[in-house]
């Protein structure tokens, strides 16, 4: 499956890109996501993501939700403030 990311401030800085997709094995979770994107961005990337919100396709999602299969949008969301 693919997975196309969209990284958002703090995130996108920590990331050094605003965009980018990953291939991951059918049946992968969200937890194997954060592990592959950890993975390949290291240190300071995983203290941004630990505090992120990862949404799927639109939609919130925790760690043990498995990923649809085909083509996935996912949106890496720091805290922020405001109203």
């Amino acid at each position: 499956m693919t997975v196309n990311l969209r990284y958002f401030a703090a995130v996108a800085e920590a990331a050094g890109v605003t965009e980018e997709s990953v291939s991951l094995p059918a049946g992968a979770t969200v937890g194997d996501l954060r592990a592959a994107l950890i993975a390949a961005r290291g240190a300071g990337f995983a203290r941004q993501l630990a505090v992120s919100a990862l949404l799927i396709d639109g939609a919130h999602a925790d760690d043990a939700a498995l990923l649809p299969s085909g083509a996935v949008r996912a949106d890496v969301l720091p805290p922020f403030a405001g109203g």
